[in-house]
């Protein structure tokens, strides 16, 4: 199936908890690019009824910040099958497919999560250097996928990332 790039985009995280701000802000910096048509769903937690959202999606974001991640960002195909809950959020990505295959009786379309570099998630905590320099990395990473939003693309860049190309994100010591 080609993809004719209908995107959601389901941007997670809380402004007002430090690093957990990073999903927000990247979203903020990148509406003037995003594709005409694309759906954005801000929540701070993913739920069952997420699930409803992926109508008509031809390929989907997930956007969250992410703990103890090597680099300012990693970027990867979406598991289909996911627990009901997760550290983070009520639902995992991987879960809220899970329920959309449960409900609809198909399967959900080619999803994909964008993960920041995040260390700090206090209530009233500044977004912390790491963080930030997520956010620089992670903007034109973002528009290249946006330049294209179909899973095939998407895949290409997701395995890019998995072997740690330089031009996807620099290694980290943690």
């Amino acid at each position: 199936m080609t993809d004719s790039g209908r995107l959601v985009i389901f941007v997670t995280g809380n402004e007002s908890r430090g690093d957990d701000a990073a999903g927000p802000l990247l979203l903020q910096r990148l509406e003037a690019d995003l594709p005409a048509g694309t759906r954005v769903v801000r929540e701070f937690q993913l739920q069952v009824e997420h699930a409803l959202e992926l109508c008509g999606a031809d390929v989907v974001l997930f956007v969250d910040a992410a703990c103890a991640l090597e680099t300012p960002f990693e970027f990867c195909e979406a598991e289909g099958k996911g627990a009901v809950s997760s550290f983070s959020h009520a639902l995992s990505p991987a879960a809220v497919l899970d329920v959309f295959r449960r409900i609809e009786g198909t399967e959900p379309p080619p999803a994909f999560i964008l993960g920041l570099h995040a260390v700090r998630f206090e209530l009233g905590e500044a977004l912390s250097a790491p963080a930030e320099e997520a956010l620089g990395e992670a903007l034109a990473f973002a528009r290249a996928l946006f330049a294209l939003p179909r899973s095939e693309y998407w895949r290409e860049m997701a395995q890019a990332c998995a072997r740690s190309l330089p031009r996807f994100g620099k290694k980290r010591a943690v």
